[in-house]
């Protein structure tokens, strides 16, 4: 089910948000863990039954872990149960990967299944991991009840796209929690903003990106390659921003706060300063539970370099069985590790221009990586590559029509002046200045107007982070 859909807009939502209001407090988890499992069930019936053995699979574990004395045997039972849960990641996310490249590779023709990935697998295995590490690290305990731990695993609005949820940040939550009037406003218009932000923006972009990705490169030109890639780098932004203030807003609707998961990354004026801004939950993971242990930056400068470009290159595995995302990830590792080099890293006091190079820097190569990040292989990539820099000539070929409209050319522009921090403290309007909140509620009342009757009209609809 998607956030961005009729079903889940008029039926879903208000039905498990009635029921769970009028539920006493000792059985909402269990109202949350059944709409989790209807949410879910609803798109995939058939891939619920792997997510409930990740469950089993972690809860046993963590138990295991918190009883043992002894560390070997408590490392031991922690590596065990990751192993186990990464086995399913692995197999459903990758097992064709593998095999194609072992016939590419051995000239063989291996003929097996071809495996579908469920949604969310690489959201709710990471999820699962984080908590088993919390428990090994003993920054909490093992949660002895399994229902508890399941809604911490499956919670519906950051169960298929994140945010990706660490343990420590929302055990008390789980246990003890408040809902009132001021939570749900807040959490319903962050919902409606970033409902707006995937229906109107992302959603209008992605039509016009998605006819000139369909071309071959070299019948695009210098232009419409530079058009496809900034209009997929705001679509890009606009869908999972979108996604995670959805996420956001229904968990506090619910009694819990998420941590953010974007902080305007376009402003970015290095690469590192990048990774702090985007897709936040899964670049601080990666640093507690990856970074951290390989030795982080307390070990000699060659292998702090060689733990970030480690980093980078999973970072490029997680978001897909594809050469072009493993590309993707050591692009930015080079980056990463040239700027620590340089110093690049450091906030540093510098002229307008200076730091005006420095943000175009930043953005072009973010801009290249995406070329990348979208094109479906390494061959694509180049060609497009190619066109954008004029390094080809460009085939004479009949015009496309790639949907260009006046609509689409407002939603570009508004996209790039709204990846500025212009209106981030809108929701932030206190209540005594009433003009401007009930100036504020109208907007937001007119987003969710003009977003449903988008939705109507339209065919256009999947999240992009949920083939990740």
């Amino acid at each position: 089910m998607l956030f961005s859909s009729m079903t889940f807009l008029f039926v879903f939502m208000p039905v498990v948000m009635s029921i769970y209001l009028l539920s006493k407090k000792d059985i909402r988890n269990y109202v949350l863990l059944a709409a989790s499992i209807i949410f879910y069930a609803w798109g995939e019936p058939r891939y619920l039954a792997i997510m409930i053995m990740t469950i089993v699979v972690t809860y046993a574990g963590a138990r295991i872990v918190d009883r043992c004395l002894d560390d070997k045997k408590r490392k031991w039972a922690m590596t065990a149960t990751i192993l186990v849960d990464l086995g399913f990641l692995i197999y459903f996310k990758y097992f064709n990967f593998i095999v194609d490249n072992v016939n590419a590779a051995l000239q063989l023709n291996l003929d097996f299944i071809d495996v579908v990935m469920p949604i969310g697998i690489s959201f709710y295995t990471f999820q699962a991991i984080s908590y088993l590490i919390d428990v090994y690290r003993r920054e909490v305990e093992a949660q002895e009840d399994i229902n508890k731990l399941a809604l911490y695993i499956v919670l519906f609005p950051q169960l298929v796209a994140g945010p990706i949820v660490k343990y420590h940040d929302v055990c008390e939550q789980i246990d003890d929690r408040k809902v009132t009037f001021a939570d749900v406003s807040f959490g319903l218009k962050r919902f409606i903003i970033g409902l707006a932000k995937k229906v109107l923006i992302a959603n209008t972009l992605a039509v016009v990106v998605d006819r000139i990705f369909m071309q071959q490169p070299e019948t695009l030109g210098f232009g419409y390659a530079w058009l496809g890639i900034i209009a997929y780098m705001i679509q890009l932004y606009f869908d999972f921003s979108g996604y995670s203030d959805m996420a956001i807003g229904l968990g506090r609707m619910f009694g819990f706060r998420f941590l953010e998961n974007f902080n305007y990354p376009y402003i970015s004026k290095s690469i590192s300063e990048f990774w702090q801004r985007w897709h936040i939950s899964l670049a601080t993971w990666f640093k507690q539970y990856l970074y951290i242990p390989l030795g982080g930056n307390r070990v000699s400068p060659v292998r702090t370099y060689i733990n970030l470009f480690v980093v980078f290159l999973v970072t490029g595995v997680w978001h897909g069985a594809s050469w072009t995302f493993v590309l993707w990830g050591v692009w930015n590792a080079i980056f990463i590790c040239f700027e620590k080099f340089v110093g690049w890293h450091k906030p540093k006091d510098e002229s307008r221009y200076i730091s005006a190079l420095r943000h175009i820097y930043a953005m072009l190569v973010f801009v290249l990586g995406l070329v990348f990040f979208r094109s479906v292989n390494m061959d694509y990539a180049w060609d497009y590559l190619h066109q954008m820099f004029m390094l080809n000539q460009p085939e004479v070929v009949t015009e496309v029509d790639f949907g260009i409209n006046n609509k689409f050319i407002l939603m570009l522009i508004l996209g790039i002046i709204c990846s500025a921090p212009i209106f981030k403290n809108m929701l932030y309007v206190k209540y005594e200045r009433k003009v401007l909140r009930s100036i504020i509620n109208i907007w937001i009342f007119i987003l969710f107007y003009w977003s449903t009757i988008s939705l109507a009209s339209s065919t256009y609809n999947p999240f992009i982070y949920f083939r990740f």
